[in-house]
């Protein structure tokens, strides 16, 4: 027989003749070390850029429009060394090769970079970037998407603009996003890496075999106990960071005799103190993976995952604080008894139990069923005060610019007292706060001080099941059908009396009864008080694909229709809102519809041109959808589905040497709400009990729609078989696109339907929410001997701060009698209203590392430094509703130093990490 084919790999390889004259290309992949088969390996004909992927039992296959002639097979997955191989197809000729093994990479660049996102970096509501994209790209083989998870994470830089609640976060089929504000809680498994590596990621509009996705795509985590690879790792770190210490420990079985599979992991990251002072880090986790499988149709899986945190928060902070205290002050500790003690503590304990059936009804269609059950608890606390001063010492009543601002004239020694007094201490004091209580107690009262959490106890249950079917060799077809049901009671809760015997439940600063059927309540350690009320939410949807790929074009087209639920259930009757707070409110149901497409054009196997588009109109989050379901039923006047327009183009070239893609995109967002909560002054209105001009309000900005537009570019060029160099460019315009609706609502106002101030003048702000361009230049040198460095300098601009629109409202320039003040100055109230945009600036960032194999053992290390030139950068902040009013903010801005200037979160200044493993 003519030989047919060359291929240059180890294994076997045959050629046959097909009966009925096909051309196909199959083969298998096994693990060099072990000789397991590997699956969900991606094996690509770099030409045509027609894929495959391996089963489980590492076989794969091309039939249908396989080209004829030479051609290269790339072999990869992550963990292991890509390869590429040179093979000949003939025509109406079958072509296997079995057994193509894959090494692992010892120096796998996955873990130069996964250690770098912290959970603080992700999802934290205390920092300038209180929501990051990140965590859902760091699987990305993308330059630019790699980029933005490891370069731009620590500037809090969104892609296009938008956070993750547009995104949909999978484990297992099932979504992970909260339906309280939409957006991943990571830390529920955060310090779980090793298990956390198999993921699916569909980036933007691009197609999901799991769900419809949003606007930014989705990603789903595999922990299918037989999908890991056999083996084990332990892994310790050092950071100055947010932990000191990270050690994690995994190892999985691989599929056994008998047909069983298991894998876990353990790990722990801790600290006294992160970079900012008195931010300690405590968390474990832990997780377990165990499959039977029954024969080759059926499958359970059984998934554990407990990963309770404990954390202490960063304040905000205005320019007058940093410059006397620096970047690392934090306001909301002090020492007691010669600790540092955070009044500010958020912790997380949410188990998550899932059971997932695998069901191979044929070779070309499979239905995977999922259940998912999470429950357990987030609480953040913080000090109250109802019968003592604020005992914060950077309250603005102790700072200098205070006794500066003074309306008679300014007290210059009474300024230098407060700022010696800041200088010396600068810190809650914790001795005169159980002094005070001791006090009361004396005298028979109760609490001045105590120590609160803010309290979220969520059950959550979830099923679905989805189908993925190949109708032909071209043609993929993938639907689902979902059912969430949540529980959410919310209160807050006594943590700690501080030495008092009680507290009152009732509001001091107005002098009204949380609770009406338990008025004059004292509360003690573990008791509910302030709010009570219980959120029920019920999310049924459905999700239809089809998937289309030929030679020339590929295509897909999906729908998504979904029905929401919501209800508040008080149990607080709240005195303002006495017959509309205590029960169960009205019910609210919201249709979600979505619609996406898209293209993807090859004109050749290195030019290929990608378009999407896509519509959805979701129901809004629960957080934007009760005006303050704290204290009553209320629901965002005028409510409606929020709705986002998307589309973007791409073009894409790939070569052996050289990868880019430039990206033009264009989203628009309509009919969004936002709400706030905040102390205001400089209200205008006669509807404020005993006419005051401050309270503290709820301000609800409804009927947003923003515009969010720009260019993204990647390239990476393997310039030398050891030197690769990598270069981004993303440059956004995110804007408010309309003048939303305004109104404000409190338990001080006389008027319980709060205060219209019509619309806020937002139109052409900008977006706050991280850089809107940035830059990154860099390269990564491998050496045959398995050590490597890497370099990037990333430069980030058009950054600003997130505006007051309550400012920007007639509140601004109208009295209470709604006649504009008398001394407005239009062009000095430009100037008041500009929008503040913060100063670029640079980070440069090292990393480099070696790994051995001994043996049957891989060991490595590697080292980075983030931001080596210490610079001191905004990565966010926001202005302050304190001058709520032209008269009240020119006065301010006429001092040099502002009282109530707007407040900002810094990025952190050099840092380092340090990481050891041994894997086996």
């Amino acid at each position: 027989m003519k030989k047919s084919s060359t291929i240059f790999l180890f294994g076997f390889f045959s050629v046959f003749t097909a009966a009925a004259q096909e051309t196909v290309v199959k083969g298998s992949v096994i693990d060099g070390m072990n000789h397991e088969p590997i699956p969900n390996v991606t094996i690509t004909i770099e030409e045509t850029l027609q894929t495959s992927q391996t089963d489980a039992e590492g076989k794969f296959s091309f039939t249908s429009n396989v080209p004829l002639g030479e051609h290269i097979l790339k072999v990869e997955k992550r963990g292991y060394i890509t390869k590429r191989f040179p093979i000949i197809i003939n025509e109406g000729q079958t072509l296997e090769i079995s057994d193509m093994m894959l090494d692992i990479n010892v120096a796998d660049s996955i873990d130069l970079y996964t250690i770098t996102l912290s959970d603080d970096e992700l999802n934290d509501d205390t920092t300038g970037g209180a929501d990051n994209i990140s965590g859902l790209l760091q699987s990305s083989q993308d330059v630019f998407q790699r980029t933005v998870a490891f370069e731009f994470s620590s500037s809090f830089f969104n892609m296009r603009g938008l956070d993750s609640e547009n995104a949909s976060v999978l484990i297992n089929g099932i979504e992970m996003n909260k339906l309280y504000n939409g957006r991943p809680q990571w830390n529920n498994w955060g310090g779980l890496n090793d298990v956390f590596r198999n993921q699916e990621l569909a980036t933007n509009l691009s197609p999901s075999n799991f769900t419809f996705g949003g606007a930014l795509g989705s990603t789903n985590t595999d922990t299918r106990a037989s999908e890991y690879r056999k083996g084990g790792r332990i892994t310790y770190s050092l950071s100055d960071r947010s932990y000191t210490n990270r050690a994690i420990g995994s190892y999985a079985t691989g599929l056994m005799e008998g047909g069983w599979a298991i894998a876990i992991a353990a790990g722990k990251r801790w600290g006294e103190e992160g970079y900012q002072d008195a931010t300690f880090y405590d968390s474990n986790a832990f997780f377990a993976s165990v499959e039977k499988k029954i024969n080759e149709q059926h499958s359970f899986n059984f998934t554990g995952i407990y990963a309770p945190n404990r954390r202490g928060k960063s304040s905000p902070n205005t320019q007058e604080i940093y410059d006397l205290k620096g970047i690392k002050y934090n306001e909301y500790w002090g020492y007691q008894n010669g600790e540092k003690r955070n009044s500010r503590v958020k912790e997380v304990n949410e188990p998550i139990l899932m059971l997932n059936y695998y069901w191979k009804l044929s070779n070309k269609t499979t239905l995977q069923t999922n259940l998912g059950y999470q429950f357990g608890k987030t609480g953040n606390s913080r000090l109250d005060y109802p019968g003592g001063a604020n005992p914060s010492a950077a309250y603005y009543q102790k700072l200098p610019s205070y006794a500066l601002a003074d309306p008679k004239s300014p007290d210059y020694a009474k300024a230098y007292q407060l700022e010696q007094n800041f200088l010396k201490d600068g810190q809650i004091d914790w001795n005169r706060i159980y002094d005070a209580n001791m006090t009361n107690n004396i005298s028979g009262l109760n609490a001045a001080y105590a120590l609160y959490e803010d309290r979220n106890d969520d059950t959550q249950l979830t099923g679905n099941t989805i189908l993925t079917s190949d109708i032909t060799d071209h043609i993929t077809i993938n639907s689902s059908i979902n059912y969430r049901h949540l529980k959410s009671e919310n209160f807050a809760q006594i943590k700690d009396l501080l030495g008092a015997i009680g507290v009152l439940n009732v509001d001091s600063f107005d002098n009204i009864q949380y609770d009406l059927q338990n008025p004059n309540r004292i509360v003690g350690e573990g008791d509910r008080f302030r709010y009570n009320y219980i959120l029920y939410a019920q999310v049924i949807s459905g999700f239809a694909q089809a998937q289309f790929k030929y030679n020339k074009v590929d295509f897909f087209a999906a729908l998504n229709i979904s029905n929401t639920t919501y209800q508040r259930e008080g149990l607080y009757q709240h005195e303002i809102y006495a017959n509309n707070s205590l029960g169960k409110g009205e019910k609210l149901s919201f249709t979600g519809f979505g619609a996406k497409g898209g293209l993807t054009y090859k004109i050749t196997g290195k030019h290929l041109l990608n378009f999407n588009a896509g519509y959805i109109s979701k129901a809004p989050s629960l957080r934007n959808t009760y005006s303050n379901s704290r204290e009553n039923h209320n629901v965002v006047k005028n409510i409606t589905e929020e709705k986002i327009t998307s589309v973007d183009a791409s073009y894409i070239f790939r070569s052996s040497i050289v990868k880019a893609k430039l990206t033009g995109y264009y989203s628009k967002i309509e009919d969004a709400n936002e709400i706030s909560f905040y102390y205001a002054d400089g209200l205008s209105s006669f509807e404020i009990s005993e006419n005051q001009t401050s309270a503290f309000v709820q301000e609800i900005l409804h009927g947003i729609d923003k515009t969010n537009f720009g260019a993204e570019f990647g390239m990476e060029a393997q310039v030398t078989p050891t030197i690769k160099l990598k270069g981004v460019a993303a440059l956004g315009q995110y804007t408010y696109a309309n003048n939303p609706n305004l109104y404000l609502t409190s338990s001080s106002f006389t008027n319980v339907n709060g205060l219209d101030f019509g619309q806020a003048i937002l139109k052409n702000y900008r977006l706050a929410g991280g850089p809107q361009t940035a830059y990154s230049l860099g390269f990564e040198y491998r050496d045959p001997d398995y050590w490597w460095f890497g370099a990037t300098a990333n430069i980030f601009d058009n950054t600003y701060v997130d505006i007051s629109p309550l400012i920007r409202t007639r509140n601004f320039y109208a009295d209470a009698d709604g006649l504009p003040f008398n001394d407005y100055d239009p062009e000095l109230a430009r100037q008041l209203l500009k929008q503040e945009k913060f100063d670029d600036y640079m980070i440069v960032n090292l990393v480099g590392g070696k790994s051995w194999k001994i043996n049957s053992y891989f060991v490595g290390f590697f080292a980075s430094i983030n931001n080596v030139l210490d610079v001191a950068y905004k990565t966010g902040g926001f202005e302050q509703g304190r001058n709520a009013n032209y008269r009240t903010l020119k006065k301010d801005a006429s001092n040099d130093i502002p009282v109530f200037g707007s407040k900002y979160w810094y990025g952190r200044g050099a840092t380092y990490f340090l990481n050891g493993y041994i894997r086996f």
